[in-house]
């Protein structure tokens, strides 16, 4: 297992937020933007309607929507994007049933070095393909990607498909789970981390996050399970996996950690159903300062969250 104990100075994501819906459009509920004051500033004032800049594209289409370009695109914070140095974004909408809970919106910047990526994979005649992705510097990696497809149970995509379950892929440039790794050894990449993305109507997208070694979309990756099945009535999650780049493996099959709803960053996305961006290292494990926390929806519960801390 490749475990990065130095704290890198670059990371895949430079920008996440979180969109909710207030009313008929979408308001800013919280963000996590390093550094880029100008760019949170621009971007608090800002709403969406359905189908209006990024969250409201994948609001209205309900999918992810990847976007590897601002300048005469829909994109509605261009100028300050560019300014701030950022150059593409990933909107993934959170729907539970029919009812969007939010919008998470990443966003990247781009450069000779940074890799890593951010694939959007969709279901289309018996086999996932790729619907978009951002891959940084990976290029050949992305090449690959483009004319790689995933029967059901295949590679990362194909297992979480199969299973309707997270899953997080250690060794991926030598792991023979993983369909794609000689290139993705090449390109440096590390660790993945796979989720299923609920949307109305019944297509099926895959949502995978690439970790790359010098700059990585996350240092440490949690699985929780808060199926009934699995935990019971309580409103309760368990970690039922993960890795971290200081403590190795996170969970023990004897003792499983827990969390409540309500109670700590995750049992706050547990209580709420709505995803968290925190900046600060307020409630994290020691040596972090940010994370980010996604939940699934799936038949009338949540039944997962998946995390990600630098």
């Amino acid at each position: 297992m490749d475990l990065v104990v130095d704290t890198p100075t670059r990371t895949f994501i430079e920008v996440t937020e979180v969109w909710v819906p207030e009313g008929d459009r979408l308001v800013l509920g919280a963000g996590n933007y390093g550094g880029l004051e100008s760019f949170a500033q621009a971007s608090e004032p800002v709403s969406f309607g359905k189908g209006e800049g990024l969250p409201g594209k994948a609001w209205a289409e309900a999918r992810p929507v990847v976007l590897k370009g601002f300048e005469g695109s829909y994109f509605q914070r261009t100028e300050a994007a560019l300014a701030a140095g950022l150059t593409s974004a990933v909107a993934i909408p959170v729907f539970a049933g029919d009812t969007l809970k939010a919008v998470l919106v990443t966003l990247c910047a781009d450069d000779e070095v940074r890799t890593g990526a951010i694939e959007v994979w969709r279901a289309k005649d018996e086999a996932l393909m790729l619907d978009d992705g951002y891959y940084g510097a990976a290029k050949h990696f992305e090449w690959v990607s483009k004319h790689t497809h995933f029967p059901r149970g295949r590679g990362l995509p194909g297992a979480v498909w199969s299973s309707e379950t997270p899953i997080l892929m250690r060794d991926l440039g030598s792991g023979y789970k993983f369909i794609r790794s000689e290139s993705a050894g090449k390109a440096g990449l590390t660790t993945g981390l796979g989720l299923p993305v609920p949307v109305p109507g019944g297509a099926t997208f895959v949502l995978t996050l690439l970790s790359a070694r010098g700059t990585p979309i996350a240092r440490r990756f949690e699985i929780w399970d808060a199926r009934a099945a699995r935990v019971g009535r309580a409103n309760e999650a368990v970690l039922i996996d993960g890795i971290c780049a200081r403590e190795g493996k996170l969970w023990n099959e004897d003792a499983p950690r827990r969390a409540t709803a309500w109670q700590g960053r995750i049992g706050q996305v547990l209580g709420n159903g709505v995803p968290l961006v925190a900046g600060s290292s307020a409630g994290l494990p020691a040596g972090y300062d940010s994370m980010v926390a996604l939940p699934i929806h799936q038949r009338g519960e949540l039944s997962h969250i998946v995390a990600w801390y630098n």
